[in-house]
């Protein structure tokens, strides 16, 4: 199931083959740079890295001893049949990051750089998605200007995020088929949509990234059932 949401609330509720007739969702025509996610650091999460063990001459570090509990493990093969991975919720990173409509736009940069994320979704004051913000829309202090343009450049890290903003957005729910998610990706050009439920409430995102690494990992990614 998809939805467009928008500051006035949802737009469309249906599937993807209409997505694009609902005005103004808008085409993004360039190719966006995704930060992919470390096995160290959560993408959209806002827990903070744990530090490395050192090793101790005559001891085992926590690390070492879980790598040999996998190893084992591997040997004495999977606890429990493995299935394909098919929806919305098999792939999806949870709890996304997300960013307010009034944020200035040079902070909403910082918070994005933070987290190493390209895009986040936009709510308004009841937590419902309302735009998705993208990190290449933006223009942050820290790009130097050209000579005599210096306040201008200025001017554009000081607008407000919903400006700058795609909206209305299309969104996905998490039962939704993945071969659907990818169609509406390459239509609309977008990196990834928010998922929320049918209120508009986020719980979670969906990127390339997040597709892509399903079709190299395992379990198998079924597109086709």
């Amino acid at each position: 199931m998809f939805f467009v949401f928008g500051p006035s609330g949802q737009m469309y509720r249906g599937g993807p083959e209409n997505l694009t007739h609902i005005s103004p969702v808008r085409r993004v025509s360039r190719p966006q740079a995704l930060h992919t996610r470390s096995l160290e650091t959560p993408a959209f999460g806002l827990e903070t890295p744990q530090p490395t063990p050192t090793t101790v001459q005559g001891s085992v570090t926590p690390r070492s001893h879980d790598a040999v509990n996998a190893y084992v493990k591997t040997e004495q093969g999977p606890a429990q049949t493995r299935q394909p991975l098919a929806h919305v919720r098999d792939v999806m990173t949870p709890s996304a990051l997300t960013v307010r409509p009034e944020a200035v736009v040079n902070h909403a940069w910082q918070t994005l750089a933070e987290y190493r994320v390209a895009q986040a979704p936009v709510v308004d004051a009841q937590g419902r998605v309302i735009g998705l913000l993208l990190r290449a829309d933006m223009a942050p202090l820290e790009l130097l200007p050209e000579p005599g343009h210096i306040q201008q450049a200025i001017a554009l890290a000081r607008r407000r995020v919903e400006e700058v903003m795609v909206s209305p957005v299309p969104t996905v729910s998490a039962d939704t088929d993945l071969r659907r998610v990818a169609t509406v990706l390459l239509d609309t050009g977008l990196p990834g949509l928010p998922v929320t439920d049918d209120y508009g409430m986020p719980v979670g995102f969906i990127s390339r990234t997040d597709i892509l690494r399903a079709v190299a990992a395992d379990p198998p990614l079924d597109l086709w059932s």
